[in-house]
């Protein structure tokens, strides 16, 4: 592959959901051709309004690309998607490089790169955080694994697309990463709303309380910017509560098979299916306050107005 350069490298993209919609959306603004595809057709249009063109399958991305991303749902996604009929690497050719940028299991970043190289393919694996936010600002975290010297190849893409971006090692070694960020996020998520809940019961006011605890020792992304949607009753998505629960899942897995004990991020898988059976799988996680709203005989929506 020659070096990266709008209007020379040509980008695929697979899945515009939340945060895909935006991440491609920067590599298009910055000069880069796109070929798009998303499940929905309709989540393709505006990039399509921004000078890419979509197409009908992920085969038919990968053979228009010289680097191909793709974010999707789950690890089943992922497979189909790129090792599947009609998927990524049928449509692949030497010297293409494919990063993956789903959150997903890492034993199935190593087969995707052992099958990738077996036809002179290099894959990625670089799960981001930062949520909708973070990938409307161009401000996510990518914790990527992977062949170091493709990777540095490739980094002027990223570059576009986040703040904080770190080689961690061999592939999968993003997707571990992000199992400690997601283990790190759960347990940080629980003390939030119990922070909140406490607030709200001993009457204090909770936009007040925040301009004290989230600058200091207490402080954190999911504070600052959770916190107050929490406050203002938005739990539209930034991620979704049952893509959450994968990751969980997925770590609580991974400690497993290590016979490592993680209790703090059991309880939060426990309490987001909690939130998922009240009927907010589809919603953000920070509908975590509901669940334990609930839990203490109340309705947040209601009696945080």
């Amino acid at each position: 592959m020659t070096a990266i350069e709008p209007g020379k490298t040509r980008i695929g993209w697979i899945g515009t959901g939340v945060m895909g919609h935006s991440m491609c959306g920067h590599l298009i603004d910055a000069g880069y051709q796109a070929t798009v595809y998303n499940r929905t057709a309709e989540k393709t249009k505006g990039l399509v309004g921004k000078g890419a063109t979509a197409v009908d399958s992920p085969r038919a991305v990968a053979e228009n690309s010289d680097v191909v991303f793709t974010i999707v749902g789950f690890p089943s996604d992922v497979r189909q998607v790129i090792l599947g009929e009609g998927g990524v690497l049928e449509g692949a050719r030497e010297g293409m490089v494919l990063v993956d940028m789903t959150t997903s299991d890492p034993s199935l970043a190593i087969e995707i790169a052992e099958a990738a190289k077996a036809i002179g393919v290099q894959a990625i694996d670089a799960p981001v955080s930062g949520g909708d936010l973070g990938a409307r600002n161009a401000a996510l975290s990518i914790m990527i694994g992977g062949d170091a010297e493709t990777v540095r190849r490739i980094d002027p893409l990223f570059q576009l697309m986040g703040k904080t971006i770190v080689y961690q090692g061999g592939p999968g070694s993003g997707q571990h990463t992000k199992m400690v960020n997601q283990t790190l996020i759960a347990s940080g998520m629980i003390a939030i709303c119990e922070g909140l809940l406490y607030a709200h019961k001993v009457g204090l006011d909770i936009p007040t309380v925040l301009k004290s605890v989230s600058s200091g020792a207490a402080g954190s992304w999911s504070l600052s910017n959770l916190a107050p949607r929490m406050i203002n009753g938005d739990f539209d998505p930034g991620f979704f509560v049952e893509h959450f629960l994968k990751d969980m899942k997925i770590a609580l897995d991974e400690a497993s098979k290590r016979n490592l004990a993680l209790p703090g991020l059991a309880l939060g898988y426990q309490l987001y299916h909690a939130v998922a059976a009240q009927g907010h799988r589809r919603d953000g996680t920070q509908s975590l306050i509901l669940a334990l709203a609930k839990l203490n005989g109340f309705d947040w929506k209601n009696e945080n107005r």
